[in-house]
């Protein structure tokens, strides 16, 4: 497939396979600029450089709003598609939880914005659960290779709620979307390693998503805290000691991922790694341990450098048209 300008019907071949994969970029940037905004506070690094990742976070969010709203209008069918594909459906909500989390970045930014931002992302997060949900009570044809880490995206994604929620003052329905996910975490973990142990093993393109097992702990330990009042307690200490263990275990693993080619579900390493690095920063803020001041300065590090390979690699794999390709 030749490489022509957008407009050409080389370019409106790409657009129609577009994944919805590209929406987990928007999580894994502004997963990176959260993790930044909490360092200028915490660490005393610059404040500059979350001010840029914001900004280059919005564009990559306006960019693929944009172009996906466009595959919608010119491509429907394939967009229904992999809505009802069993797999590819758990990615639509990343647009949601991108939205919840612009909602967070702009809190120093606007109050207002933050606030509008929050209130559309959390009612679309509680339209896709649903959606979700219900479609896996009532699924005609799922079957056990369908489970994925990538599930836990539509449910557990309403952790995120209470970060910015509580900030505008809305404590009980942050609470409603906290056990949400808390709750439904467990049950989805339970299946996924069900799939994992005792069924065939994730195909290489989804091994990345087994990354997606560290956000549900990271994310509930941040939002927990702040539903807690800051409070550093014997639950929050759990969800912490959870993440740090699944980051361990995954990383000892590293060789085996650095084999795997290159696809969107790389994102998957993204924003897990930076809900860690955030959880660890309010950890040393809390306890004021030196171990857990090196350890924000490292996955400060790592996430960095990962979502900058991210990028690169995603880019160049835009041009050559690689992630286009039709499954």
């Amino acid at each position: 497939m030749s490489d022509l300008p957008l407009g050409t019907q080389q370019a409106g071949s790409k657009l129609q396979h577009m994944p919805v994969a590209f929406f987990a970029m928007i999580m894994g940037t502004l997963g990176l600029t959260l993790a930044w905004q909490k360092s200028a506070h915490v660490l005393g690094l610059p404040a500059l450089v979350p001010q840029v990742l914001l900004i280059l976070s919005a564009l990559v969010f306006i960019t693929i709003v944009l172009s996906y709203l466009l595959k919608i209008f010119r491509y429907p069918t394939e967009v229904i598609a992999e809505f009802n594909h069993p797999i590819k459906m758990s990615f639509f909500p990343a647009f949601s939880i991108g939205i919840i989390l612009m909602s967070i970045a702009t809190l120093e930014v606007s109050s207002e914005l933050s606030r509008f931002l929050w209130v559309l992302g959390s009612s679309l997060q509680l339209i896709f659960t649903l959606n979700v949900l219900t479609r896996w009570i009532h699924h005609p044809n799922f079957q056990i290779a369908h489970s994925t880490p990538a599930w836990f995206i539509p449910v557990v994604g309403n952790i995120l709620v209470p970060i910015a929620g509580v900030e505008h003052g809305f404590y009980e329905v942050s609470w409603f979307f906290f056990s949400i996910g808390i709750i439904y975490w467990l049950v989805l973990k339970t299946l996924i390693f069900n799939r994992v142990i005792f069924h065939d093993p994730l195909p290489e393109k989804l091994l990345p998503t087994l990354f997606i097992l560290i956000a549900p702990p990271a994310v509930g330990f941040i939002s927990y805290m702040k539903l807690n009042n800051e409070v550093l307690d014997g639950f929050a200490r759990i969800l912490f000691y959870t993440g740090a263990f699944l980051v361990l275990l995954l990383f000892t693993q590293f060789l085996r991922f650095s084999r795997i080619k290159f696809f969107m579900s790389w994102w998957a390493y993204s924003f897990p790694l930076a809900a860690f690095t955030i959880a660890s920063q309010i950890m040393y803020l809390r306890t004021g341990s030196g171990l857990f001041s090196m350890l924000s300065y490292i996955m400060l590090a790592i996430v960095t450098g990962v979502v900058s390979i991210l990028l690169v690699r995603t880019i160049k794999a835009i041009f050559s048209g690689h992630v286009f390709q039709p499954d």
